[in-house]
């Protein structure tokens, strides 16, 4: 026992000294070494106070060492729980991730200790974390308890200035700035400075310029962070100014000077609220720093011209600079924000998936929490912009059951999500979670606007019912005239439209102090009940025309150009028709609707009298061609109609031939095949009758074809042989028609029908054969179709004439 009396001081000295050497590293800078160190000695420490003293040491120097991963882990041990060093240090490295809600509970607990070591630090660091939370009245609090603290009071003293300096107070701040007595050249310096953000709070610009100018002289003698400060400060005196050329060439020499400075990120966000402010802000400098190979400021530099760019309507080369940035070298959390603001700017060119890619390279950079809450809500919200929203919904619905600032936007977004995917119970689920967190009544409403709308949207036939009792339960929400709209689109797309209703509605809408949506909507709706009722074509052409003029970012506005078109065209107005169809396509390039208003556009030209029409319709025809969409083929057909137009059957034929050696519709190889006969039968002679008849036969003899193309292609088919003066044959041929017009099946068509009959009629007239031309005018006109009446005047008349009466 006495041995042991004896060699536990001797243990105590050898751990002390090995601590201390241990932790030297820490003391001179280089706290990495000094973790390595730490750890071995922990590990082979032999009692639980020994290991106690050196966990103290390592989380200290992992704090150093900005390893609060390890740190935090390491403070988690149950053994150092109650230990005031412990929990100190905790709150340190929480603060340093800026987790300050989480920080200021260990902090209060150790300030609210008098006779604690960390009283006076912890303090401090829980005025830090609620001046972090804006919760500055109590922040005040904690630092004033300070202003009599040896060690810490100067220290709090310029936190309350800048305190007040932040809630725009510059009487206190003044007051607080003239209590402070500066022991070093470094105090003295920030005095200067917060001294001239007070002279901008009080409108004094070109005294601030001085103080700030004051707090850079020798600037190797100056704390980094109060030089970078003075020159945003210099930006904001000159902003002041409304001189922010002059405040950009300061921030631009240092950036120039300095491209690998810790403060780039700040002074490069402050250079671009100055060029912002700019009538005509330079790019030079950014175009220079881009093509330099400095970095970081080279990612900066593409970051923000990327903004200028962007501001300035250049979207493709602000994405062709966030692309730069996003696959360079500097992979920071600090360019983070680029990559948000990149995934923002594809998601409003629709470019959902893009965009879900950015933001998923953007957290793999780890950016600090409140930036990982907006990627995540972003994130999700691209997923519900690209219709998918079983994954949106989840995704809204973890982010609304979390501690995110978004927590409620997610909520109610997740509730959407389950409207849109018609999952009424899990809607209810989330809509009463949204009232316990204090949903306001307008989001509520909202919501409830949503289902009805929704429901409409789907043709669920509880859909009125939802509008109407959100008008009864909400009648002074703001958005109830949106609802008016909806049952206003109710009744007109029922079966049989209640036009009357839907005018009634619309009323009601315009008397509910309508939204811009509702307008929207309204004006919309006018056009087709207009169109569908009697009224002047004149005045619906009119309506479209004031829709596209009020709403021309309306994601409605390209159907009703296209109804515009439409009128135009079914009016023969086929000039205004062409270049409403034109505009459409050029402004919905990549999709169906452009495809087939390019093709409408060609056919405006193709009917238009206008000079070079005809060439102008063969361009944009080949412009369909090229967007190898659904109606590339039909328009190929149409080019060669037109070469027939211009006399060019041959350059016809070929085009004919493309179609049909491709995997075209059969009815585009159908209209190919008949076009292909056509041109043969208008070339003449005798061989190319034949030709044209054998295509023709081709043609009729189709199994499964439409009755419309067979009947078609037996009519031209008896023209060539009438051509041939086979009129015996012509005549078979037309009678063909009107046999198989009696098929069981019972398929009907007319248009062929009647022209065979009237023509076979015609050929048995010219042979005085006129029992048999009257026996086929009695079958036409008991046929019931438009051309009855004709072939019963014309038996009238050849009874008449030849005396056919029956007896």
């Amino acid at each position: 026992m006495c041995l042991i009396g004896m060699l536990a001081p001797l243990a105590r000295a050898d751990i002390s000294a090995a601590l201390a050497e241990a932790t030297k590293p820490l003391l001179e800078g280089v706290p990495e070494v000094a973790v390595v160190r730490l750890r071995v000695l922990l590990d082979q420490s032999s009692s639980d106070a020994a290991w106690c003293a050196i966990a103290e040491k390592l989380a200290e120097a992992q704090f150093a060492a900005k390893q609060p991963a390890e740190a935090l882990a390491l403070l988690a041990n149950p053994r150092l729980r109650e230990f005031e060093w412990a929990k100190f240090w905790r709150a340190q490295v929480l603060a340093s991730l800026h987790r300050w809600a989480d920080a200021l509970p260990f902090y209060e607990e150790l300030a609210a200790t008098p006779t604690s070591r960390f009283h006076s630090a912890a303090t401090f660091g829980a005025a830090e974390a609620l001046r972090a939370l804006e919760r500055s009245n109590e922040a005040l609090a904690k630092l004033t308890s300070l202003v009599h603290d040896k060690e810490w009071g100067t220290r709090a003293q310029f936190r309350l200035a800048e305190l007040y300096i932040g809630r725009a107070d510059a009487t206190n701040a003044q007051r607080v700035l003239n209590d402070i007595k500066p022991q070093s050249m470094a105090e003295r310096k920030e005095r200067r400075l917060l001294r001239g953000r007070v002279e901008l709070i009080l409108r004094r610009p070109e005294r601030a310029i001085s103080a700030f100018q004051a707090a850079v002289q020798k600037p190797e003698d100056t704390p980094h962070e109060t030089l970078v400060t003075a020159l945003v400060g210099m930006a904001d005196a000159h902003l002041q100014l409304r001189t922010p050329e002059s405040g950009d060439d300061v921030i631009e020499q240092f950036i120039d000077r300095h491209p690998a400075d810790a403060g780039l990120p700040v002074l490069f966000a402050k250079l671009d609220e100055l060029y912002a402010s700019e009538h005509r802000p330079s790019r030079s400098e950014l175009e220079k720093w881009v093509r330099n190979p400095e970095q970081p400021r080279r990612t900066f530099a593409r970051w923000y011209l990327a903004q200028l760019e962007a501001r300035a309507g250049r979207r493709d080369r602000a994405r062709q600079l966030f692309t730069q940035l996003r696959r360079g070298e500097v992979r920071s959390p600090a360019i983070a924000p680029a990559l948000v603001e990149f995934a923002e700017l594809e998601m409003e060119d629709r470019h959902f998936d893009e965009a879900i890619a950015i933001l998923n390279d953007a957290r793999s950079l780890q950016p600090e929490a409140s930036l990982l809450d907006r990627i995540n809500l972003l994130a999700a919200q691209a997923q519900y912009a690209a219709r998918r929203f079983e994954a949106a919904t989840a995704a809204f619905e973890e982010i609304g059951h979390s501690a995110s600032p978004w927590a409620r936007i997610a909520l109610f977004n997740a509730c959407t999500g389950w409207l849109q995917l018609a999952d009424h119970a899990r809607f209810v689920a989330d809509y009463n979670e949204l009232e316990k967190q204090g949903g306001d009544e307008e989001s509520r409403a909202s919501l409830r606007l949503e289902e009805g709308l929704l429901q409409a949207a789907r043709g669920d036939k509880k859909a009125a019912e939802t509008l109407q009792k959100f008008i009864r339960d909400f009648p002074k929400d703001p958005r109830v005239s949106e609802a008016w709209v909806g049952l206003a689109e109710l009744a007109f797309h029922s079966s049989p439209p209640r036009v009357a209703e839907a005018q009634k509605n619309l009323a009601r809408a315009a008397d509910s102090k309508p939204t811009a949506a509702a307008t929207e909507r309204a004006d919309y709706l006018r056009i087709w009940i207009d169109d569908s009722t009697d009224a002047n074509e004149t005045e619906v052409i009119n309506i479209a025309k004031r829709f596209l003029e009020q709403h021309s970012a309306s994601p409605l506005a390209p159907e009703v150009r296209m109804k515009l078109a439409e009128i135009y065209y079914r009016h023969q107005d086929f000039a205004n028709a062409q270049t409403q169809f034109e505009i459409l396509a050029q402004q919905n390039p990549d999709s169906p609707l452009g495809e087939k208003a390019l093709f409408f556009a060609a056919k405006s030209a193709m009917s238009s009298m206008a000079e070079h029409s005809l060439d102008r319709a063969i361009v944009l025809f080949d412009e369909v061609v090229r967007l190898n969409g659904a109606l590339r083929w039909a328009a190929r057909n149409e080019q060669a109609v037109i070469e027939r137009k211009l006399g060019k059957p041959k350059d016809a034929l070929v085009l004919y031939d493309e179609v049909l050696k491709s995997d075209a519709a059969q009815s585009e190889k159908r209209e190919a095949l008949c076009g292909k006969g056509d041109i043969f039968f208008e070339m003449g002679g005798s061989a190319n009758y034949q030709q044209a008849i054998e295509i023709y036969d081709q043609l009729a003899s189709e199994e499964n074809g439409s009755i419309h193309w067979r009947n078609q292609a037996l009519f031209k088919k008896a023209l060539c042989l009438e051509k041939k003066n086979d009129r015996a044959g012509a005549l078979e041929t037309f009678y063909k028609i009107l046999e198989d017009e009696a098929r069981p099946d019972g398929r009907r068509e007319l248009f062929w029908y009647y022209k065979a009959g009237f023509n076979a009629a015609r050929l048995l007239e010219e042979d005085s054969k006129w029992e048999s031309a009257a026996a086929i005018y009695e079958r036409l006109a008991a046929a019931g179709g438009n051309r009855s009446e004709e072939a019963k005047a014309r038996l009238n008349h050849l009874r008449l004439e030849h005396f056919l009466w029956a007896d």
